[in-house]
């Protein structure tokens, strides 16, 4: 990591400890989704069984940012479902901040996942309308409570894509984060 960053058009400069960067606290925003992978090299239907795990660009970097000793939150919206807080335990077992999860909808999105070989690429099939940040909207987080003491915010061009209510969200988020 970079000692500068740019938040807001302003430079940002964070101290170097002995521990590397001071703590800041990164906030990520986006979709987790449960990826369904069939074992080894398989096709899809070749096996009865797949592999689940989770993963999801934002959370990636919220897990890689707290990997380096970094203070890293995850903001997204899932199920109040067994299988919403298992997410929300895979991600927090990283040492990722999940307490600005929302808890709404009724589905995580799922991506399905058939590892390539040799000349056959990787293939991957999403499922992901009306997961739960789908139907997510404006005003459905405190962003200043989020943001409050935040050095940095990550949201990739996914989340606004995923709906006209994630879009509506996702610009209520960058201009909460400008401020």
């Amino acid at each position: 990591l970079s000692n500068y960053y740019k938040s807001g058009g302003r430079s940002c400069r964070y101290r170097k400890t002995s521990q590397g960067l001071s703590m800041s606290k990164f906030v990520t925003f986006g979709e987790i989704m449960l990826r369904l992978k069939t074992p080894g090299h398989e096709r899809f239907f070749q096996s009865p069984t797949f592999e689940a795990t989770f993963g999801g660009g934002e959370a990636n970097v919220a897990v890689a940012l707290a990997n380096y000793g970094l203070d890293a939150v995850f903001v997204t919206a899932l199920p109040d479902n067994d299988i919403g807080e298992c997410a929300i335990r895979e991600v927090r077992g990283f040492g990722v901040d999940t307490t600005r999860i929302r808890r709404s909808g009724d589905r995580v999105g799922i991506y399905y996942l058939e590892t390539g070989a040799n000349q056959r690429a990787s293939k991957v099939v999403y499922d992901r309308a009306t997961s739960s940040i789908c139907e997510c909207g404006p005003g459905d987080f405190d962003w200043e409570e989020v943001f409050k003491d935040a050095k940095w915010f990550h949201i990739t061009g996914i989340t606004p894509a995923l709906s006209q209510s994630a879009a509506d969200l996702s610009l209520e988020a960058v201009k909460a984060a400008k401020d």
